[in-house]
């Protein structure tokens, strides 16, 4: 297969290496613009980019793939498939019909579940006990498309999204490989989404990331899972935030936000206890709750709140 690779982060980066290692030809690769980063805002490849110019591939970073100039680059490739993760970029109607066997695109969920930027962090924020990898056939909508292959993936209930991503991210390139191969024999068998039954994914926030004690303690410890490693659940006190990397749930009961245990630190929910295993108050360090418990002077019987 004659292959051209449009993606941009991590995961992306890493389908491509497993494409470069398998027998297929890739005939370039389309990826977001380079950015700065960090606080000296140096200008920074993608990680695709990287990945493509170590096996000398050529690489195309277009501001948009509706200037023309895009299609035409890819009508003079004529590649046989179009692979796409993670790129950023809906694909516009005439660049989706060049390609004999269309344009494909792997999700991080099991389609229509989380359609959207956030799936993963989606599936830990709501506790669900199964997710997976979905190749589907790219159409116009944004990851509406037919399903051409599905491979489910538990959900460790004290596995943080970071964690669960990466395990999902060697799940879908050889998912995404042994879909490659079944569309080259014809044994592939396309079957439309359920759009009833559609759910949508939206990118986090910080603000979204504010843990509300009034609510279950099982509710809370899924939102601690879910928006580690970015932008991290916190709460506020004494005027600053205070991140919670860690927690688990404890035994307990009493007035949302009330210490139950200074060490380890307990905090009681709408229903059930939290432990705060591992926080990261305003501008210091990493420590337990217990040490930052210390710090602030507060006991069992106080409140955070």
């Amino acid at each position: 297969m004659k292959i051209l690779f449009m993606g941009t982060p991590d995961i992306a980066a890493h389908c491509l290496e497993a494409l470069c290692a398998s027998p297929h030809t890739l005939c370039g690769v389309f990826t977001r613009q380079d950015k700065p980063v960090n606080r000296h805002q140096v200008l920074t490849a993608p990680p695709v980019k990287k990945v493509a110019l170590v096996h000398g591939l050529p690489v195309w970073q277009p501001r948009t793939l509706r200037d023309g100039e895009s299609e035409q680059v890819i009508r003079q490739l004529a590649p046989d498939l179009i692979v796409v993760v993670a790129y950023g970029r809906i694909l516009p109607p005439e660049i989706l019909s060049i390609p004999k066997y269309g344009c494909i695109n792997l999700h991080v969920s099991l389609l229509p579940k989380y359609r959207g930027a956030a799936p993963v962090q989606w599936a830990v924020l709501n506790g669900d006990k199964e997710t997976g990898v979905t190749i589907m056939q790219l159409d116009e909508g944004l990851d509406t498309g037919d399903i051409l292959t599905v491979c489910p993936v538990a959900i460790d209930p004290e596995e943080t999204s970071g964690q669960l991503f990466e395990r999902i991210t060697r799940t879908g390139a050889e998912t995404l490989l042994r879909c490659i191969g079944q569309i080259e024999a014809g044994e592939v068998r396309p079957r439309p989404q359920d759009d009833a039954r559609a759910t949508q994914a939206p990118p986090l926030t910080k603000e979204m990331a504010r843990l509300d004690f009034a609510l279950p303690a099982d509710r809370l410890h899924n939102w601690v899972r879910g928006m580690n490693p970015w932008p991290m659940a916190w709460f506020e006190c004494g005027g600053k935030r205070v991140k919670v990397v860690k927690s688990r749930l404890a035994e307990g009961e009493g007035a949302p936000g009330q210490i139950l245990s200074a060490d380890p630190l307990i905090v009681a929910c709408g229903q059930g206890a939290l432990e705060l295993d591992e926080v990261v108050p305003e501008g210091k360090k990493p420590m337990t709750g217990a040490a930052w418990l210390l710090g602030r002077r507060l006991k069992a019987g106080d409140s955070l709140l």
